[in-house]
């Protein structure tokens, strides 16, 4: 696990000279504390051959495996081809072997070497063979080109700045603002996407200029053209019709040999655990390896519909892993301004804040932790598919019909608890009559589209272009066309929400403590299998994670089976009546806020005022404008550092 960060460059008056280079990896410091190392060459110009473009390669070091060995930058034999590597490679063990057998020589022990030496004998089809996350940069002098490529569920970052003559490359984007020229300009689009999804989606950064090569992509650089291309791309409507028992034994096997390598380390593992299906699911199996207690961690709050600490000591009781539990109170204000700093880009998913804090939890014993992520998407656990599987049903209707259960006649309902649970049948009725994309938009974003109507000032609507955030969403929901809904809008989380958000939050999260997170649901191999599961062995009686239970039900607590899920979330409707109530109100109303031209006034102090009153819980926008002023402070504002 590491930080990296670097260059290329055809215009010798763009060289990324050795102190900026380290400007760049120190400001990853945080995500390779244990070594980091360079490696620089100079453009070259050589009559009458093509010139060879200068080139600058660094990387923050976290030690997991050969601690002693594991240097980077890494070349060849010969020191035609250097690689620097953020993630881990799973199948190194195995990938070494056919190797050397093809008669490479390795000088270390180290997961990096193996990409190189794959690399000579693949070329770009050397991600093809990885099982692992990595986001991975490799220079190839015979060839002139730097090769860009991230793992296919975007569980590693890789961010890139391209301009006439020069090409940038870095974990996070604090690292590209170190070097002179790149400048902080905010693209008003990213905004209005932010606001929908909570989170900048793919290819898209807050910034101008500075991309994010999306999942499973791989990106080639040479004579100052980059080309884009995606080598992984399953077949998302092929559904294989097999016996519940062939898909649960298979399953088994796939799941286990994932948590088996992802348990491959020199240093201490443990894992995070909920007391929810996926974490414990994986805790079990963890344990079944290990001939020692897993060690394990979990997050409270003061608030038990916020709590699953109990849920989750039960659990370790029943699997006797020594596990370690904090409950988190009071902090949120002083955590703030590390919290901003570390995101880079506005960030709005709450959950991101107990992901902070068990991360530091286990960071004390351990140096790498498993976790369930993937679960939900892959075996249809949202709460949300049971509204996207009635509206199926509905979709069967009339259009009449439909557009009488959207009818705006809803909305003028007496006030008290009966209006709370219309606005909740609204909610689910007004979008029936839109296209299923959009409306499952409707339904998840932050602001929907209305909303980001009514809250923007009219001059920042002028700086929108024709671009609909819905596009990123679409575009996958359309590549999955003869699906069931509920599979359908499943799989496109997998590639948006887990991608986009889950990953993201999960990286930032708990590399900020120099801790490495493995999630071994997101095994491409696990995940291949997911895809072509029919929905009625995920689905059944009206809930999700079906062939969790068949698969692993003899492994956990039958309890953890049956209870409600909770998810990973914070009391923020409590903090922003509370701990967070003055603090928002100060700083979404005072002048700086109200001189950025982006919101409405009296439409946020609306929000503020309904929150407050509990008249209405407007917690999640509150937490999404909240996070985004104090980003703007901290990024735009001031000078990032």
């Amino acid at each position: 696990m590491c930080g990296i960060a670097g260059g290329i460059w055809d215009d010798p008056h763009l060289s990324l000279d050795e102190p900026q280079l380290r400007r760049m990896t120190d400001a990853l410091a945080h995500r390779g504390p244990d070594d980091e190392g360079t490696y620089r060459s100079g453009y070259l110009l050589r009559p009458p051959y093509d010139p060879v473009p200068g080139v600058a390669l660094g990387a923050r070091r976290l030690s997991i495996i050969d601690l002693e060995g594991g240097h980077q930058p890494l070349s060849n034999e010969d020191g035609t081809v250097w690689v620097v590597l953020n993630g881990e490679i799973y199948n190194y063990r195995e990938l070494r072997q056919r190797l050397e057998g093809a008669g490479h020589v390795f000088r270390t022990n180290s997961d990096t070497e193996t990409l190189v030496h794959l690399y000579e004998d693949e070329g770009t089809d050397f991600v093809q063979h990885l099982v692992g996350m990595f986001a991975i940069a490799i220079w190839d002098q015979q060839q002139r080109r730097l090769v860009l490529a991230r793992d296919r569920l975007g569980q590693k970052p890789l961010v890139y700045r391209q301009q006439t003559g020069r090409l940038l490359f870095a974990s996070e984007i604090k690292s590209l603002l170190r070097v002179p020229g790149v400048s902080a300009s905010v693209d008003p689009s990213a905004i209005d996407e932010y606001l929908t999804y909570q989170y900048v989606p793919y290819p898209n950064t807050i910034f101008q200029g500075i991309r994010k090569l999306p999942p499973a992509h791989i990106a080639v650089y040479r004579d100052g053209q980059l080309s884009v291309s995606r080598y992984w791309d399953p077949d998302w409507n092929l559904e294989i019709p097999r016996t519940a028992n062939d898909y649960r034994d298979e399953l088994r096997d796939r799941l286990t040999r994932a948590v088996k390598l992802r348990m491959r380390s020199d240093v201490p593992v443990g894992a995070f655990l909920s007391g929810g299906i996926d974490s414990s699911v994986i805790v079990a199996l963890m344990q079944q390896c290990s001939d020692q207690p897993v060690k394990t961690y979990s997050i409270g709050f003061p608030h038990p519909e916020y709590d699953e600490t109990r849920h989750a000591r039960a659990v370790a009781q029943h699997l006797g892993t020594e596990h370690e539990q904090l409950q988190v109170d009071g902090e949120i204000v002083d955590l703030l301004p590390q919290w901003i700093w570390h995101f880079d880009e506005p960030f709005a998913d709450s959950s991101a804040i107990p992901t902070w804090h068990v991360s530091q939890l286990a960071r004390a014993d351990v140096t790498v932790a498993l976790t369930g992520d993937g679960g939900d998407e892959l075996f249809a656990g949202y709460s949300r598919y049971r509204a996207i599987r009635l509206a199926g049903m509905i979709d069967r209707l009339p259009k009449v019909i439909r557009s009488v259960l959207g009818s705006p006649a809803w909305q003028h309902v007496p006030g008290g608890r009966r209006r709370s649970v219309v606005r909740r049948f609204q909610r689910f009725t007004e979008p029936l009559a839109m296209e299923p994309a959009r409306r499952y938009l409707e339904w998840i974003a932050i602001f929907n589209e209305a909303a980001r109507g009514n809250i923007y000032q009219p001059g920042f609507l002028e700086q929108l272009p024709d671009s609909d955030p819905l596009q990123f969403l679409d575009r996958v929901w359309r590549r999955i066309d003869r699906r069931d809904p509920v599979t359908t809008a499943s799989l496109a989380d997998l590639q948006t929400y887990l991608c986009g958000d889950l990953m993201n939050k999960v990286d930032i999260a708990s590399m900020a403590h120099s801790l490495e997170c493995r999630q071994p649901m997101l095994d491409h191999r696990v995940v291949e299998l997911a895809i072509q599961m029919p929905i009625n062995l995920k689905v059944q009686g009206g809930r999700g994670k079906s062939i969790l239970r068949q698969a692993f039900g003899d492994l956990v607590p039958p309890e953890v089976f049956r209870r409600r899920k909770m998810g990973f979330g914070v009391p923020l409707d409590h903090w922003f009546r509370h701990e967070l109530k003055d603090f928002s109100r100060d700083l979404l109303t005072d002048d700086t806020a109200r001189n950025r031209g982006y919101f409405r006034p009296e439409i946020v102090s609306q929000l503020l005022n309904e929150h407050a009153e509990a008249r209405r819980d407007h917690s999640d926008r509150l937490w999404a404008l909240l996070v985004l002023e104090l980003w703007h402070r901290e990024w735009v504002d001031g000078s990032p550092t």
